[in-house]
């Protein structure tokens, strides 16, 4: 049963929201933010090898960062990579790397997870991601993690559960996306809604369907190279291929269309990392709610703030602040309220077209 079990780990991404720590060259996926000696990237791989074959783990990410990827995780083959030749979201990376699955075991059991979770309680992790990948081996089903919130966040998405379920695991209701501060009040209190935890479990064959059924364009595509998956030839015909998908996430895709969506309702001390504000959350922090990653601070009439350097011999003094976060890496300074987040995607842009790419 062990063998039919596989693993995609997504780490394409770029993590602009943690600039200036996560740049183009070496995005967040690849570093160490808590000084575990193991990156994001690496503590994602240590978890799934206690439960699926080393040469069942798969990574896909963009062709820039095969030697990041190779470097950091040795104990995969070259053909273990599977390098994006541009960002297409997550829906296309997710049928390039089922279709190169395919082609080893079409009778394979799927879980797919971001490269850049944060998981605290590995043990509960593990158990639920073996109960999801038993299930879907016996079940036509599109299984996903939802998380119970522990406050109403609005920057996840949210799943309704349905009270009907198989073995404890609940269909899913509705899918809805970052709600207003009001709205996530309102799910946290109703205990019918999770976080979506973006971490997936299926069967070669559940999710091939699905794609037939609601991305029929990005299986045309790929089907014109069936016979190209798992040989030399399928990167040539990936790089020609991958560029004509739509730019389209799994969510919006498939999951939110499609009628065989079950959840597992688990807490596991799970955070997607996606923020400053979410880093700030899951790290030591004083009396007044600051957090220092990497650095010493000292902090005067100072409070619910975030430090962060790359040089943890530097002293950091702040006084009079409250809500910040300050993060030096290299050569780029940010100082930014951390209720006003989700603004540091623009002022990257605003960086790159004002000054110059080496700040990126």
């Amino acid at each position: 049963m062990r063998k039919n079990n596989f693993c995609i780990i997504m780490a394409g991404g770029v993590g602009s929201r943690f600039w200036p720590f996560s740049r183009e060259e070496k995005p967040k996926q690849f570093l160490d933010f808590f000084g575990t000696g193991r990156s994001l990237i690496q503590s994602t791989f240590d978890r799934f090898r206690k439960i699926i074959p080393v040469e069942n783990i798969f990574v896909v990410t963009n062709q820039a960062y095969a030697g990041l990827t190779h470097e950091q995780l040795p104990e995969l083959g070259e053909s273990q990579i599977l390098l994006e030749p541009m960002r297409r979201n997550t829906a296309p990376c997710i049928a390039f790397a089922t279709y190169h699955i395919k082609a080893i075991n079409p009778d394979a059991n799927i879980v797919v997870s971001p490269a850049d979770h944060l998981i605290l309680k590995e043990d509960v992790y593990i158990s639920e991601i073996q109960k999801g990948l038993d299930f879907v081996a016996s079940n036509d089903v599109l299984l996903t993690l939802g998380i119970k919130p522990s406050r109403p966040e609005t920057g996840y998405g949210y799943i309704q559960i349905n009270n009907e379920s198989k073995k404890g695991i609940h269909r899913v209701k509705t899918f809805t996306e970052k709600p207003d501060r009001e709205l996530a009040e309102v799910f946290c209190e109703s205990g019918e809604f999770v976080w979506n935890s973006g971490i997936f479990i299926w069967s070669v064959k559940s999710i091939m369907a699905a794609f037939t059924k609601f991305l029929p364009d990005i299986v045309a595509k790929f089907n014109e190279g069936l016979e190209f998956f798992n040989t030399p030839a399928e990167k040539k015909f990936i790089d020609e291929s991958f560029p004509f998908c739509q730019n389209i996430s799994i969510d919006y895709g498939i999951m939110e269309k499609a009628d065989n969506v079950y959840v597992i309702e688990a807490d596991f001390g799970w955070s997607d990392l996606g923020t400053w504000g979410s880093l700030h959350e899951v790290s030591q922090r004083d009396a007044s709610n600051n957090a220092s990653i990497n650095c010493n601070a000292l902090y005067i009439e100072s409070y619910d703030n975030i430090i962060a350097m790359n040089n943890n011999d530097k002293l950091v003094v702040v006084q009079g602040l409250e809500d910040y976060i300050i993060a030096e890496s290299d050569n780029a300074l940010l100082i930014c309220k951390k209720s006003e987040e989700q603004r540091i995607k623009n002022f990257v842009t605003d960086v790159k077209f004002r000054f110059s790419d080496k700040y990126i």
